[in-house]
């Protein structure tokens, strides 16, 4: 089950299972849109990353360590080469392939990649801000480290202020603390939130979407840079994942788990 050892004959640690308590013992707070971060194996669950991270283990015969951590310490802990692989929703960025070698795309989501990324607004504001064009002299917030972030940096170059956060939740608070003008994010990810937080006073900016390059398109693994062989394998092992839609299995799970929190992803 989500959060439990997988069974695979190597030394492993049982899955991280992200809770109110779990969050405030490493001195964060929990807020009920953490709720649904928890539900796709985000936060500090990583049920379908660790079930992937095993599978690489098994087929490279290698004992399995699994660190958590923040996603801008998981960016660090692989430029620096501490760490062998990053399994936490990378996505495809140039900056990010000029400091660390990226696999293939082992996970691509169901959605049109055009309508996949936009902005989340307050409400109130939905008069003030129809588009681009009213994002001038605004602040933007954005996950650091996140494909919205380039986004943003390409496509709005005129916002006022772009400020990065730890996560797509906090960029959410921050709208809806009247913190930032908008956020960038998965529009999935967001109407997700709009679901578990109705009284939010948020909105999705309609009719608006990054264009997205879609050759850059699929969750990646970051391996530190000039470790080619170790990428070659990874990615011989990612085509096995794909060909047995293995990937998918797994985050079924996850949706299961959703379900289970109320949760129809």
């Amino acid at each position: 089950g989500l959060g439990e050892k997988t069974g695979i004959e190597l030394t492993e640690r049982s899955g991280v299972m992200a809770s109110r308590e779990y969050t405030e013992s490493l001195g964060q707070k929990w807020y009920d849109g953490n709720t649904l971060s928890v539900a796709i194996g985000q936060e500090n669950s990583a049920f379908t990353p660790i079930q992937l991270a095993n599978y690489i283990a098994n087929e490279l015969g290698v004992e399995l360590r699994l660190k958590p951590m923040d996603f801008t310490t998981v960016l660090g802990s692989i430029t620096s080469g501490k760490y062998d692989l990053a399994i936490s929703a990378l996505a495809y960025t140039p900056e990010r392939a000029e400091a660390m070698n990226l696999s293939k795309g082992y996970y691509f989501g169901s959605e049109d990649p055009q309508k996949a990324y936009g902005l989340l607004i307050r409400q109130e504001d939905a008069g003030t801000i129809t588009g681009a064009g009213d994002l001038k002299n605004r602040t933007i917030t954005v996950q650091n480290g996140s494909l919205q972030e380039l986004f943003v940096k390409e496509q709005l170059p005129d916002c006022g202020k772009l400020n990065l956060v730890s996560s797509a939740n906090d960029a959410f608070l921050m709208v809806q603390t009247g913190r930032a003008d908008a956020a960038a994010a998965s529009l999935k990810m967001a109407q997700l939130y709009l679901d578990s937080t109705p009284e939010s006073g948020l909105m999705i900016l309609p009719d608006f979407y990054f264009t997205v390059d879609e050759s850059t398109q699929g969750i990646r693994i970051g391996i530190p840079k000039g470790e080619d062989e170790l990428t070659d394998r990874i990615n011989e092992i990612i085509d096995m994942v794909l060909e047995q839609d293995l990937y998918n299995q797994w985050y079924e799970e996850s949706r299961e788990y959703a379900k289970s929190l109320g949760l129809d992803l």
